[in-house]
């Protein structure tokens, strides 16, 4: 599989590009040749000595895929193959401004009801959608539905999607999952301001560092502030998390965030409940295994629509180690509250 997680953009392509499936019907295809020799440069013009051609599915045999447009939530349902019920889990990306579908794909291929929602709707200046109500609904939907054991439900966070997971775990009376699980996340978010509004501000803070043309986030968030009004109070979470970073992350202080929610909670005497992975050398963006390393890519300023280079962080092995690892123990984590006998 280093083939896959250790790709690279083809020289003088253009900068800033993030490989990720779109269109989860379809495999990505590979095509793998061997040449004589160790060449960099000019080999396909040589004679291929032996050439295979790989897929790469997202959707098992039997997985179904499910547009939901109801009640005005936008997403995508993923049902495993079989009679079900199922076990359900909302899955929440970034706020990157597309819907991500790949993570609910493959979790239904493990024989989770996946629905990956749509929350963030830059080209439509949506942000009212980032109200708890949205989220409810959403989960409402995947609770009801009848391939959907409604008692074995989770939710599963990334990035923005993180903090909202722990958001919605606290402060939500109508979503109680029986886990939930986040991955560079932080409980907090600066000056507790609108999202719109923080991306904006982002490129005015003298925490700002820019290196070789690109963004670092990571200081803008430090040092955590002492001041419980602007945190999520995860003292008061009910259900067994897990929390999931890399000591490389660049855009968000995850470590120190999973450090303060750590004593939020033993305070609370809730920290039996949290479990927290750390990988050493793993950035921002821990992604499904084998998916290729990216430590910086494009992306849009959601305050102001500008096209930006920013540093996610990460060095290429460690951060796929840790994308192969942490899949495996998410998957065993879902496994033992989902799928456990009351």
């Amino acid at each position: 599989m280093g083939l896959l997680w250790s790709l690279r953009p083809v020289p003088g392509s253009r900068t800033g590009l993030r490989l990720r499936r779109k269109n989860v019907i379809m495999p990505m295809v590979f095509h793998i040749s061997v040449y004589d020799g160790h060449i960099s440069q000019g080999f396909n013009q040589l004679s291929v000595l032996e050439s295979r051609v790989i897929e790469r599915w997202y959707m098992a045999p039997g997985v179904r895929r499910v547009d939901v447009q109801e009640k005005g939530v936008r997403g995508t349902l993923f049902i495993p193959p079989g009679p079900g019920p199922f076990p359900g889990v909302l899955d929440l990306f970034g706020v990157g401004g597309v819907l991500v579908e790949y993570r609910s794909a493959l979790l239904a291929s493990h024989g989770f009801a996946s629905l990956a929602l749509e929350y963030f709707f830059p080209k439509e200046a949506k942000a009212t959608a980032l109200n708890i109500s949205y989220f409810e609904t959403a989960y409402q939907i995947l609770q009801d539905h009848p391939m959907v054991r409604r008692d074995k439900l989770a939710v599963f966070g990334l990035s923005f999607g993180a903090f909202m997971t722990l958001a919605l775990v606290t402060y939500s009376k109508i979503i109680k999952p029986q886990c939930c699980v986040c991955i560079s996340g932080s409980h907090f978010i600066p000056e507790n301001k609108s999202l719109p509004k923080i991306y904006a501000d982002f490129r005015k803070s003298d925490k700002l560092r820019i290196e070789n043309n690109q963004l670092i986030w990571r200081n803008i968030m430090l040092p955590i502030p002492a001041d419980p009004s602007i945190k999520v109070d995860v003292g008061q979470i009910k259900c067994p998390l897990l929390f999931v970073n890399g000591d490389d992350d660049q855009n968000w202080p995850t470590v120190e965030c999973a450090e303060d929610m750590a004593q939020i909670m033993e305070k609370a005497e809730n920290r039996h409940l949290l479990q927290v992975l750390t990988y050493p050398g793993a950035g921002h963006l821990i992604e499904v295994p084998y998916t290729p390393h990216h430590r910086a890519s494009n992306f849009i300023l959601q305050g102001s629509n500008k096209k930006v280079l920013l540093v996610w962080g990460g060095q290429t092995k460690p951060h796929a180690d840790a994308q192969e690892d942490s899949w495996q123990k998410i998957l065993a984590f879902f496994k033992q509250h989902l799928y456990q006998v009351a």
